[in-house]
């Protein structure tokens, strides 16, 4: 077992010589030298090969399978950290029953049979076999040692609780891992012997991918190879590794190895997350209202496992940590995701239009930057689809005295070529006098009755960059919201990262009628916006949306340096948004602590590299930020939401506004 809960599992098909389990003992145990694995699992029936036909009941095959048995047992000695989970026939009473042996520090643990035999079409294993029953007997000799023996076995090992299934089992309509995983499996194993037909390799993924996500579970899967016999089948060592519905890895598929020029062993070998698996288990409350369906108790086996300096787990992590987890990595998964999400956010306003007058304006705050472009792009959707108006939308730039020239040109730009009516306030004269009500010195100038907004600004460039006001900015941010909800029905437009970290004035940008970005991550609004640009738009608004996403994050409410370009990059005040998202995904959806955040981190590749240092600092503030911001969460407007992760104290995430964040 790795550090942060990680359990190591390596699938492995090697290529059998059918009915030579000697020959495919020596190949089982080349994979268990080079594999750093807790578990290793290979195929049903592997140790003799699946397809031997009236061999199986052979006695010279059956004592050539244990013979070949005892040199896997004999081996695992040498790694005793290692379980080893492997298919054979054996002799049960007067019957034949195929099987999975557990095999561990020199011992063999258990014994499970196959629970459901195909019969029908290519299959015929009730010709050779028994499916397991309840007059089962409840232990066997093997190997001259008494064995635990049935379908009611879980294997304990370290925090891992593995159950088993063979290959049909999991295709029936109630498999034995979903009663496996209500009795605490949290690691699933399937023996199997799935042959090569059209469209088969998804199937299996589909089902896979689907049971664990069921269970909330690891789901190891391991199919007999090309050294099958091929008189009638072909067979492609499939190899699969899923967890909570995700595939995480698998091997090449029949298509891949077609042009191989000889049959060759797939191993797949993944760490699978545990610790995760437990949280989701924790909190996903029907899982354990299931429980009472039950019906079968289980025995528990203990597994001992050694460790030797020689066996200690490498520091590595075979599995790949996604940098930008509410981003999909291929461009289709985008694509579609992209769509799906622009699709609920205009749903969900369409639905509380429709309980407005036609008339109704709706107001945006357009800034020029990512998250009102995208409010912005929402709306038109949204009425649109609704077939009202354009003009129904109200446009309001406010330039302040931290707005850039090239931020105004886009929003004037965006809201001329989207048809919507356009208003513009300058707020500047509006903030003086604020500042003058409030005897206050903005970024400490000094201004008296013949300040005017001009001469301020002025003054403002040669400000040190350094220089802090909260209440120079707050200012502006609250009278831009006055103005809006002056004008019309407030779309609001901060997104899901923002209310993370409390990055809006509270009763100013934190606040509207309805947020259709409230569920949006930072890193995520961008593509969006590139979508939006590259498919629903084309000429000068697709240009005009790309310069957009290109343009500094921002919420430019301190002056522009002398240049006029923008001065305050948020990023450069909290840290990179990638890093935030990262963080706000694995403590909000897996409930991870700082040390494990710490370490996803530091194995995932992100955009930019960030060192040790800037990891550590940046989750120093993501938790503080957190914290101490709830406050504004609890309050935020209704919004929809679009993917796993949300802040909602309605819905998702219900935290009290003075928590303490030293245990974090």
């Amino acid at each position: 077992m790795s550090a942060h809960g990680f359990f190591r599992i390596t699938v492995a098909s090697p290529v059998v010589l059918v009915a030579n389990p000697a020959a495919n003992a020596k190949a089982m145990i080349r994979v268990m030298d080079s594999c750093d694995s807790d578990l290793i699992l290979f195929p049903e029936l592997s140790l003799t090969g699946y397809t031997c036909g009236d061999l199986f009941a052979t006695e010279s095959l059956q004592k050539a399978t244990l013979a070949a048995l005892k040199m896997l047992v004999d081996h695992s000695r040498l790694a005793p950290r290692q379980t080893v989970i492997v298919g054979l026939p054996i002799a049960v009473d007067d019957s034949l029953m195929n099987t999975a042996a557990v095999i561990a520090n020199g011992r063999i643990e258990g014994i499970v049979p196959k629970s459901f035999l195909p019969t029908y079409r290519e299959f015929y294993e009730g010709r050779h076999f028994r499916a397991a029953s309840t007059c089962d007997p409840s232990w066997v000799e093997i190997l001259g040692t008494r064995v635990p023996f049935g379908i009611d076995l879980l294997f304990q090992q370290a925090d891992a609780t593995i159950g088993i299934e063979i290959c049909e089992d999991l295709w029936v309509p109630i498999p034995p891992s979903s009663s496996a995983a209500l009795a605490g499996a949290n690691v699933l194993v399937n023996l199997s012997a799935s042959n090569e037909t059209i469209g088969k390799a998804q199937w299996r993924r589909d089902l896979i991918r689907s049971q664990s996500g069921r269970c909330i579970a690891a789901y190891a899967y391991a199919s007999a190879g090309p050294g099958e016999s091929s008189s009638d089948l072909v067979f492609g060592g499939h190899c699969l590794i899923a967890e909570n519905g995700a595939i995480l890895d698998e091997s090449r598929t029949i298509v891949d190895q077609a042009a191989a020029t000889q049959a060759s062993e797939t191993v797949v070998t993944v760490d699978v997350d545990l610790a995760r698996l437990a949280h989701d288990r924790r909190v996903t409350g029907s899982f354990d209202d299931a429980k009472p369906s039950l019906r079968m108790d289980y025995r528990w086996i203990e597994m001992e496992h050694g460790e030797t300096p020689s066996t200690a787990r490498s520091p590595d992590l075979i599995r790949v940590v996604d940098a930008h987890p509410f981003v999909p990595k291929t461009s289709s998964e985008l694509e579609a995701r992209c769509e799906e999400i622009f699709a609920i956010q205009a749903s969900g306003l369409c639905k509380r239009l429709s309980r407005l007058s036609n008339t109704t304006t709706l107001a945006i705050g357009i800034s020029g930057g990512l998250d009102s472009t995208l409010a912005l792009l929402v709306a038109l959707r949204a009425v649109d689809a609704m077939k009202l108006p354009r003009g129904n939308i109200r446009g309001i730039t406010m330039p302040g005295y931290g707005t850039t020239v090239h931020t105004k040109t886009s929003a004037d730009r965006l809201i001329e070529l989207t048809e919507i009516r356009s208003e513009t306030i300058d707020i500047r004269q509006l903030c003086l006098d604020t500042f003058r009500s409030l005897d206050h010195k903005p970024l400490g100038i000094e201004i008296n009755e013949t300040t005017t907004p001009e001469s301020l600004q002025a003054a403002l460039h040669d400000v040190p960059v350094e220089t802090a006001d909260l209440t120079f900015e707050n200012v502006q941010a609250r009278i831009r919201t006055m103005l809006l909800m002056n004008r019309g029905f407030v779309l609001g437009t901060g997104d899901m990262s923002e209310q993370a970290l409390g990055w809006s004035t509270y009763n100013a940008d934190h606040m509207s009628m309805y947020n259709v970005n409230t569920s949006i991550p930072k890193t995520l609004v961008k593509f969006l916006v590139r979508y939006a640009a590259d498919h629903y738009f084309s000429g000068e608004v697709t240009e005009l949306l790309h310069r957009i996403a290109d343009t500094p994050i921002s919420p430019e409410l301190m002056p522009p340096r002398a240049d006029g370009t923008i001065r305050q990059e948020t990023e450069a005040s909290i840290g990179a948004y990638e890093l935030h998202d990262f963080f706000l995904y694995h403590f909000v959806r897996h409930g991870c602590d700082r040390d494990r955040i710490r370490f996803l981190a530091k194995h995932a590749e992100f955009d930019a590299p960030h060192d040790d240092a800037t990891i550590d600092a940046t989750l120093d503030t993501f938790f503080e930020r957190f914290f101490k911001n709830q406050f504004k969460r609890n309050c935020v407007p209704d919004g929809p939401k679009v993917g796993s992760v949300s802040l909602s104290p309605r819905g998702d995430w219900r935290m009290p506004s003075d928590a303490d964040s030293d245990a974090f």
